[in-house]
């Protein structure tokens, strides 16, 4: 994957839609001007991709739905369809190699194979639909036909600035005849569903998927009516409102109307300014004094997307915790039992007979809050997984990184999307940073048919922290964020950050070297690239300083990454004892 570490270049290509020629027609899409044993290469190469990365039968549907509509798309003969659904059920991948040199060898894609992402992406889009496993086939090909994967973002992006390009002025007649016919529109909704009231001023409370309709036309007035139709479809506004959410408000629009379960605080924060066609969203673990007060802190650095946000929650008992571990730090933060309890830990000796007294006279400091917030993680965990699943960012992939008690939220939030039927299509990757939560991998099994892309697991085996809260718990539970979840998917990933983090409070101070480690793009020099942040969460001069010197060296994803500093350790700066096993 791409870094942030030269600017954004908009790609010579052709128009990302249909645009009418000079005498009023309008050109074939890319993919059908390729010759018919091409357009054939083109879709046996997606439907044996389709294959590969989504084997589980819960995506059987999706893979066939998919490969009908792209053999209509390329206009190829129905009599190749047993033969697309077969290479999209798992028949016939040893000749993946062979479709791509034919595809490469076109004289169309021979100088810019860009063009079979471009068209791959239009057909993706074509319905309002950016569905998550579409994403992760159309950055699967990318890698297939070597095209930086950096360029599918440009793609991306100039596909939206094209829908805002294309618009038509309204005439005033136009204008108020559209209004007219819109509020004639609304009212007649509002009467049917019967949701109108007159009771404290309100007229009505519409959800997403209600209000998709009522918005739609609204909708013409921002990216104008020929940008809509130039997606293909007579709703081509109604396509950008289902991309985007109701009203286009996104994640920012909503609001916990009343207390959930136990949950007294939910709202999206946003990171950036700007829109994308896949979003993320950060979640903090803890909050402390100083400068990680806030949840935006620790994601200065986080540079997946254009729209980012981070989910502040339960703050009061967040600060608590974050207070808490200080406290049991600062009363520890010496050399002899910073060493000692690295080496009780690392020989695998989780005993509580194995803990200093020292340690276990103020264990009442940290247990009490951490167990408040262990629960209080699962049910925030739950219901973020609804607001997900009520599709409330849009029908758009959605990334999850979080750390500590965040990524015991996205732990949660999988579990409770694996129930639900309609779960497949929504969350693109997730990272999961030093999670305190079960590392077997029957847990971890169920999260394959809601996670379209990467599960990646972030651990450190010398997080004495973690495994000082799991103390009282049997010595054979596998926490994940102290070692690898041993389950066998393409999805799962295992990043030792070991040499990266020194403690469990470096997940928030190391994190722009963290993202590194795990492969999440972060931003430095980020103003040359247009990533425009919102008020109140631009960094300080010293934060650019600290965020440059930790990217020096341009270190590519999934690389080694420098040793974090001394910053979240126990006491001064020392060197890590050797590991009594192999690494």
């Amino acid at each position: 994957m791409a870094t942030w570490n030269r600017p954004c270049q908009k790609l010579p290509q052709r128009p990302l839609v249909a645009e009418p020629t000079a005498e009023g027609e309008p050109h074939l899409p890319v993919g059908r001007e390729l010759t018919e044993a091409n357009r054939f290469a083109y879709a046996a190469l997606c439907g044996i991709s389709l294959s590969q990365l989504f084997p589980e039968p819960e995506h059987s549907s999706f893979c066939t739905e998919f490969m009908v509509g792209l053999v209509k798309w390329l206009e190829l003969s129905e009599a190749v369809l047993p033969t697309m659904t077969a290479f999209a059920s798992g028949l016939g991948g040893e000749g993946a190699d062979v479709f791509v040199q034919i595809l490469l060898k076109d004289p169309i894609l021979k100088d810019d194979p860009t063009v079979i992402i471009q068209d791959l992406l239009s057909v993706s889009l074509k319905d309002g639909h950016y569905d998550a496993r579409a994403r992760v086939l159309v950055c699967h090909m990318t890698s297939l036909l070597q095209v930086p994967l950096e360029e599918l973002d440009v793609l991306e992006e100039t596909f939206l600035e094209s829908l805002k390009a294309i618009k038509e002025e309204e005439s005033e007649m136009a204008e108020a005849s559209r209004k007219k016919k819109e509020n004639r529109r609304k009212w007649k909704r509002y009467l049917l569903i019967g949701l109108a009231t007159v009771g404290g001023g309100t007229v009505i409370g519409v959800t997403g998927g209600l209000a998709a309709p009522l918005v739609a036309a609204g909708a013409a007035t921002i990216i104008g009516s020929a940008g809509a139709a130039a997606l293909g479809s007579a709703a081509g506004i109604a396509i950008m409102t289902s991309l985007f959410g109701a009203a286009g408000a996104g994640l920012t629009g909503y609001k916990m109307k009343k207390r959930v379960g136990a949950i007294e605080e939910f709202t999206f924060l946003p990171l950036t300014e700007g829109r994308q066609l896949h979003i993320t969203i950060a979640i903090t673990g803890w909050l402390a004094s100083g400068k990680y007060r806030t949840f935006s802190a620790p994601w200065a650095a986080l540079a997946h997307s254009r729209e980012q946000y981070c989910l502040a929650w339960e703050a009061k008992y967040l600060m608590e915790l974050g207070n808490a571990l200080e406290t049991i730090l600062s009363g520890l933060a010496n050399m002899v039992a910073q060493e000692a309890l690295k080496y009780t830990v690392l020989s695998g000796i989780v005993a509580a007979l194995t803990w200093p007294a020292s340690l276990l006279s103020v264990a009442n400091v940290i247990d009490n809050p951490w167990g408040v917030c262990l629960h209080r993680s699962a049910e925030v965990g739950k219901h973020l997984a609804h607001i997900l699943l009520s599709r409330q960012q849009g029908r758009r992939p959605v990334t999850l990184i979080g750390f500590s008690l965040g990524a015991r939220v996205i732990y949660f939030c999988l579990q409770e999307m694996a129930q639900e039927k309609d779960c497949q299509g929504i969350i693109e990757d997730v990272v999961l940073l030093g999670a305190p939560v079960e590392g077997e991998a029957k847990h971890w099994e169920p999260f394959r048919k809601v996670v379209s892309g990467r599960i990646i697991n972030g651990y450190c085996r010398g997080d004495w922290l973690l495994s000082f809260v799991y103390r009282t718990s049997s010595v054979q539970l596998r926490v994940a964020g102290l070692q690898p979840v041993l389950l066998q998917d393409r999805r799962v990933e295992n990043v030792d950050l070991t040499s990266v983090v020194s403690g469990h409070l470096d997940y928030a101070k190391q994190m722009d070297a963290i993202l590194k480690a795990v492969g999440i793009r972060t931003k430095p020099g980020w103003d040359e690239k247009g990533l425009l942040l919102a008020p109140g969460c631009l960094p300080t001069e010293e934060t650019r300083q600290a965020a440059a010197a930790t990217s020096s060296g341009d270190i590519p994803h999934h690389s080694g990454c420098p040793s974090g500093g001394p910053e979240g350790s126990l006491g001064p700066e020392a060197p890590t004892p050797p590991l009594p096993w192999p690494q």
